[in-house]
């Protein structure tokens, strides 16, 4: 389900702006638009992992308020199950991990203090596999694991930027830019020396490339990846007007491509099974960003009888995925058709089928597709937030209510999930529950304003003991993390 959800989205100029003097953070009354915490004048002494946990968590909010995610579980599924893969094998003592999907084409992904991953989804565009994927996400694992974040402002305690909060604002700005506007406001001088406090030390790099071709290969992929990717993005560089933003924060060069392939060679060989989820989340992603989608079509049935195995798959799925956006619906029904007789127990291919038969309102096919699946995979992601759209497609919106309710308590910081909740139950016209669900979206984004304000209204509305006592629940937690965070 994708959503567009108002007043979050307006970062292009005005959000880098805003942090561009951040010498002034105590002083601009700006900032206090973005409810950056306050973490104190300086970093005295080691920053306990803990905290790194908690300001990375504030980080993530500001994340989420202040950039455009992709809202597609499906894509950000695979991103979780891969780089929790490469975290079971990396040297990451802490596991707590939480994800982002921005909605750009820009090769990106960052990391941040705390276990935050970041990934734009442009990064699939570009990856040439599954290992070149994961070598971008080990190398970001390292710089986590190595506390490189903690480390670099140690180092830099007498810089302009001699705080976790200023790193924060900067991780938004890396996180927000990609476009031309983002670029022209990271070239002011004040926008430099925030930049510049992104860019780890050649010693940081060096040993996020090593400790990440390491955990490539103990998780069973080709070291030569990370190499491969480094070479992907040297040339985008030399042939693109805007280069990979990845670059920006992550210098590279002829020598440090050679160090990655020089370190890879010392490994065995991996013979990695390519994972075919990959080629078909890089295949959503490809038709997310179309703008021919009968051109999308056409190259990938001329490049069918040259291909074969999981290239001729993912041709296939984006051709049914791009039929089905181009309301070609028994076409897509006929192209699928194929896929799901080879591997009939594949969600993603499940999902495009119910998605078909919704949006050619076949209900019923679309739910005894879900119902089907959901029973073989209970608590599934990606298929319960399609079962409840699809419950809410058909008009049943109490039973889509009740579903993401219960989903919510194994899923309780999903900001997509609460949005969609709070739609739907205004359509049931549970209004109550309007409000509390709109609570838990503003508590993702930080926006801990509008967060109290309705629970306040559902404060009013609610009659019962037990419901009225987990209203104050919530406004208590709000509380108690605004006195620890903010000021």
């Amino acid at each position: 389900m994708f959503i567009f959800r108002p007043g979050r989205m307006k970062l292009k100029t005005c959000f880098v702006a805003v942090f561009v003097s951040l010498p002034l953070l105590s002083t601009m009354p700006s900032l206090a638009q973005v409810n950056l915490p306050v973490l104190g004048n300086s970093v005295s002494g080691t920053i306990s992992t803990q905290q790194e946990y908690e300001y990375g968590r504030e980080f993530l909010r500001s994340v989420r308020r202040e950039t455009l995610l992709l809202d597609d579980p499906l894509i950000q599924e695979y991103i979780i199950s891969l780089t929790y893969k490469l975290a079971a094998t990396s040297e990451l003592t802490d596991h707590r991990l939480d994800f982002v999907l921005i909605d750009s084409d820009v090769l990106n992904a960052f990391a941040a203090p705390g276990g935050i991953i970041g990934v734009n989804a442009g990064l699939f565009l570009y990856a040439d596999n599954e290992g070149q994927m994961a070598s971008v996400l080990a190398h970001e694992l390292a710089h986590i694991s190595q506390r490189h974040y903690a480390r670099s402002i140690e180092e830099a305690r007498a810089s302009t930027l001699p705080n976790m909060a200023g790193l924060l604002a900067s991780l938004v700005i890396a996180a927000a830019a990609g476009g031309d506007a983002g670029q022209a406001a990271l070239m002011t001088s004040q926008a430099i020396g925030v930049e510049n406090q992104l860019r780890f030390s050649r010693s940081n790099e060096e040993e996020a490339d090593r400790i990440g071709i390491r955990n490539l290969y103990n998780a069973g992929f080709d070291p030569q990846d990370m190499a491969g990717m480094f070479e992907q993005m040297l040339r985008m560089r030399g042939f693109s007007r805007r280069p990979p933003e990845f670059l920006s924060t992550h210098p590279l060069d002829e020598n440090r491509i050679a160090d990655s392939r020089n370190r890879a060679n010392s490994y065995g060989f991996v013979g990695h099974i390519p994972n075919p989820e990959f080629l078909l989340m890089k295949e959503r992603v490809v038709m997310h960003y179309a703008t021919n989608l009968e051109s999308e079509i056409d190259s990938r049935q001329r490049a069918l009888p040259r291909l074969n195995g999981q290239q001729a798959d993912a041709a296939r799925y984006g051709i049914a995925l791009a039929q089905l956006k181009s309301g070609r619906t028994i076409d897509a029904v006929e192209t699928l058709e194929t896929l799901l007789q080879k591997n009939p127990t594949s969600i993603t291919y499940a999902m495009l089928a119910a998605d078909i038969a919704r949006e050619a309102q076949n209900f019923e096919k679309a739910f005894a597709i879900l119902e089907e699946q959901l029973r073989i995979n209970p608590g599934n992601h990606p298929l319960t937030m399609n079962y409840a759209t699809t419950l809410a497609s058909a008009g049943r919106f109490s039973d889509a209510a009740r579903v993401l309710e219960l989903h919510s308590q194994s899923h309780p910081n999903d900001m997509q999930l609460w949005y969609d909740l709070a739609e739907i139950q205004g359509q049931a016209g549970n209004i109550s529950k309007v409000h509390q669900a709109r609570a838990e979206y503003f508590i993702c984004i930080g926006d801990f304003t509008h967060a109290r304000e309705q629970l306040a209204f559902a404060m009013d509305l609610e009659k019962e003991r037990l419901a009225r006592a987990r209203i104050q629940q919530r406004l208590d937690y709000i509380r108690d993390i605004t006195t620890r965070f903010y000021r």
